[in-house]
């Protein structure tokens, strides 16, 4: 991107002759309050509504910051239900972007179940019939080939990190069509309220390909295309025309895919990870985020990583991710790879992976059981069930990915008890409607033994007189730091050891905070510590980067622990209003 290009075509920040920060607006009038990223509404100085034609135009008291988010706390308290919430504050997203950054961070583990899993779940279910602001950029198979003008329409210019979801495997829903946009656009409300990168900096992105909900194609108030999904070459040509025009617009962007069904979203991930700086958070972000709450689990037992027996039930994207990170992190640990992954057991709709298995997929491969790996289980069909898996195997640890809720029977969490008085139990599915057994269940099943995450959150359990805690196994504890350590460093590519450095700094964080805490000990640290783990995360991460040769940052490369931190804290965006001038005509 030319240097001389300002951050929008309607405003760029610059400093004045003290060093401060201002913004220099190119709109006056409604044009600049109806632009969310200006707009200060209530909060305009008189000066500035003098200057930029706004006299008139808004309410005669000038508001504090803190008058104006007492008063959207108290309009949001009004809501009579969470998607009620979710749409205001979507809409206040769209309104005036810093105010609502600002109340999120004030309120983030009361309002992160709001604007993220699992509400959003439900805006996905209801975003054609809710649409109301334009955000972020869309693009579908009539104007592919228009990408690059298309592009040009956005007002921003230096985007550095992008959402990208083609909405074919959203949360436990499946197939959403252009619902999924709402994903897009809350992950990148976490980029910026956890991770720190400017609003701005970043794009959400529907790669509208079509739907094979029949419902909404026949639905005429449906806003995506009205059509089949696009598939084979068809689909990897829309793709490539997408990467080489988001490269060429956006050089330093970072791309996350998101939601992709189980077979597209590795082949996606491979195909473009070494052609422009991308990952998959639902294999690569839940595959860390499991992987840290595992290590965090393990030390609460006593024990170490390595002295578990996974089952892991679910081979899609996410199920397949995290048995991958497990295994990377056991070798971690010191074990072979071979040895490693005699220690992972993965379940799908036929049972055990096993040789022989109709419809494997290539990443699942690495996975599947030799029939000598079950000699000697008792299992009545061709392939053993989960329960007869839990049982062969002598599973510690069991960690669900499926949407299936109550998939985790009583019977089959009680035999855990025979391998280890502490199981650790993860049903990590979303929406919280779709979880494989609630935490409750679980901890009064194994009598206060158990060691449990949930995908959602739920309350900490009370038994017998003890509180547990249910540790709730969220990404957000791992992208935002993962994607804004990548913006500093300017990473090339993101690769597994800079992905393994953020879980690693996850699992680190919540040792410290149960030491510090002085609570009931927990598996992942709280949602309210969100933003301090996403520093951390950005340091090792970025440190990884460097380490892996991928830094293209030349100024960070030559910067040390403290230096890096500093630099990361200092370029971290805040929700605050700068002072608006109007620029030369």
């Amino acid at each position: 991107m030319p240097k001389s290009l300002p951050v929008s075509r309607y405003y760029d920040v610059k400093r004045d002759a003290e060093g401060q920060r201002f913004i220099d607006v190119h709109v006056t009038g409604l044009a600049l309050l109806q632009n969310p990223l200006l707009n200060k509404t209530t909060a305009f100085t008189p000066e500035e509504r003098l200057g930029l034609g706004l006299e008139g135009l808004i309410p005669p008291h000038v508001s504090t910051f803190e008058e104006q988010k007492q008063r959207t706390y108290l309009r949001y308290l009004q809501c009579s239900s969470d998607l009620e919430k979710h749409e205001y504050l979507r809409a206040l997203q769209d309104r005036n972007e810093v105010l609502f950054f600002a109340v999120l961070e004030d309120h983030l583990e009361e309002m992160l179940p709001i604007i993220y899993t699992p509400t959003v779940g439900e805006a996905v279910k209801n975003y054609s019939g809710n649409y109301r602001y334009p955000r972020g950029f869309t693009v579908s198979r009539s104007d592919i080939g228009r990408i690059d003008d298309m592009l040009e329409n956005v007002s921003v210019n230096d985007v550095r990190m992008i959402v990208a979801t083609d909405s074919s495997a959203i949360l436990g829903l499946g197939d959403q069509g252009f619902g999924g946009m709402a994903i897009s656009i809350g992950k990148l409300s976490l980029y910026t309220a956890a991770g720190g990168v400017g609003p701005d900096k970043t794009l959400p992105v529907e790669l509208d390909v079509g739907t094979n909900r029949q419902d909404l194609i026949d639905d005429p108030l449906y806003l995506g295309s009205h059509h089949k999904r696009l598939t084979g070459s068809e689909y990897d040509e829309f793709l490539d025309t997408f990467v080489e025009a988001v490269a060429t617009r956006y050089p330093k962007a970072i791309i996350q895919w998101e939601d992709f069904s189980r077979g597209t979203a590795f082949r996606v991930l491979e195909r473009y990870r070494k052609v422009v700086p991308s990952f998959n958070d639902d294999i690569q972000g839940t595959g860390a985020m499991a992987l840290a709450g595992l290590i965090s689990a393990a030390r609460l037992k006593g024990e170490a990583l390595k002295d578990q027996v996974f089952v892991i039930v679910g081979a899609g994207a996410a199920g397949i991710g995290v048995a991958t990170a497990i295994r990377q992190g056991l070798m971690q640990e010191g074990l072979s790879y071979e040895d490693a992954g005699a220690r992972i057991y993965v379940v799908d709709r036929y049972g055990l992976l096993m040789d022989g298995q109709p419809d494997l997929e290539e990443q699942q491969q690495s996975f599947v059981r030799p029939a000598a790996a079950v000699a000697g289980w008792q299992y009545a069909g061709e392939y053993p069930t989960l329960h007869e898996t839990v049982t062969g195997a002598g599973a510690t640890a069991l960690l669900g990915f499926t949407g299936v809720p109550g998939l985790f029977r009583q019977e089959t969490v009680e035999t855990m008890l025979e391998h280890t008085p502490r199981p650790i139990v993860f049903p990590l599915s979303n929406p919280s409607s779709h979880v494989e057994a609630r935490p409750t269940d679980l901890i009064h099943w194994t009598r206060g033994g158990a060691v449990v995450a949930s995908g959602s959150p739920f309350p900490d359990v009370e038994y017998e007189g003890g509180r547990y805690a249910v540790g709730q196994g969220n990404n957000a504890f791992i992208f935002p730091g993962l994607g804004f350590g990548a913006v500093v460093s300017r990473a090339r590519e993101i690769t597994d050891n800079m992905v393994m450095a953020a879980a690693l700094t996850l699992a680190d964080y919540t040792a410290e905070h149960n030491a510090q805490s002085g609570g009931a000990p927990r598996v992942y640290p709280p949602i309210s510590e969100l933003r301090e783990l996403s520093v951390r995360v950005a340091v090792r991460v970025a440190r990884q980067a460097i380490e892996d040769g991928v830094c293209a940052e030349r100024r960070v490369r030559a910067m040390n622990d403290d230096a890096l931190e500093a630099v990361i804290r200092e370029r971290a965006w805040e929700p605050r209003y700068l002072p608006l001038r109007r620029g030369a005509e």
